[in-house]
């Protein structure tokens, strides 16, 4: 009982830390692929200070509300997350904190914020499948859901779901909202001017959709170094390697239509991943 408080304490405060440092090196790796200097890595730590001191200036006062049930559900997925819980678990309850985020932006007078609601709701439908068959390879595998047993394993799971992993890296495109799927928002301003579903919210409400914005880096980091826990170097090796090619995508590629983002993600979710699954289960 000691250990799972005290991980959830240091998932609550170390982890927005390591998403902002991660946020701020990524602003830094893009800025420099364009040719510009870059802000210092701390800029994503200054932006949210700034908006802190600003007036909390919403449409309608539910807006926050379901805002903090997005920080409070996304708190909640990381803390079962990295104390080990069950996985599937992990994946309602991130869900969960998704569709908060989706009605907080439809609670907004603006019709980009409504457009961007409509378009994160998409990009959960098309992302969605491919996490839960994720988490259906892993139990074939090791038997279990849960974390702390699947991270422990000494059976490489990337050998066994080489289709379930590329499917992931496909989708973790869309969950990162990385060009050319960030259809709903980006984090960039290069890629746009009004930013979509956020586009209402301003000052205190804004800072903490960062803030929970780098929680939920820090969770789906952990969910793709699941995959190759069972060689620990190698693991943190390919969440570097894997989020560094993230951001060479989100500067290579142009914004597609949402069409193209459902259709893409279901055929591969149906062809690497559905059909790994299927052969892993005549051979298991």
């Amino acid at each position: 009982m000691i250990n799972i408080i005290t991980t959830s304490l240091l998932f609550i405060i170390i982890a927005p830390f390591v998403g902002g440092l991660i946020t701020g090196l990524d602003r830094i790796i893009t800025a420099r692929m364009q040719g510009r200097f870059g802000p210092p890595i701390l800029q994503p730590f200054y932006d949210v200070l700034k908006l802190f001191e600003k007036d909390n200036l919403v449409v309608r006062r539910s807006q926050t509300i379901y805002i903090l049930f997005y920080l409070l559900f996304m708190l909640f997925t990381g803390i079962l997350f990295f104390t080990g819980g069950d996985l599937l678990l992990v994946i309602f309850s991130l869900t969960l904190a998704a569709i908060f985020f989706v009605l907080a932006g439809y609670k907004g007078s603006s019709p980009y914020s409504y457009i961007g609601a409509s378009r994160e709701l998409l990009q959960i439908m098309a992302y969605e499948p491919m996490v839960i068959l994720s988490a259906v390879g892993m139990y074939m595998v090791t038997k279990t859901f849960y974390v702390a047993d699947i991270i422990t394993s000494s059976v490489p799971l990337f050998i066994y779901l080489p289709g379930v992993v590329l499917g992931f890296l496909y989708v973790l495109t869309i969950k990162l909202r990385k060009s050319p799927f960030d259809l709903s928002t980006s984090h960039h301003g290069h890629q746009e001017l009004v930013k979509g579903i956020t586009t209402e919210y301003s000052g205190p409400a804004l800072a903490i959709i960062e803030i929970v914005h780098w929680y939920e880096l820090c969770i789906i980091l952990g969910f793709l170094y699941l995959f190759f826990a069972a060689i620990p170097l190698l693991g943190l090796f390919m969440v570097v390697f894997c989020y560094f090619l993230e951001i060479v995508i989100d500067n290579t590629f142009a914004r597609l239509r949402w069409q193209h983002m459902l259709i893409s993600s279901w055929l591969v979710t149906g062809t690497l991943g559905f059909i790994n699954i299927v052969i892993l289960g005549f051979f298991l």
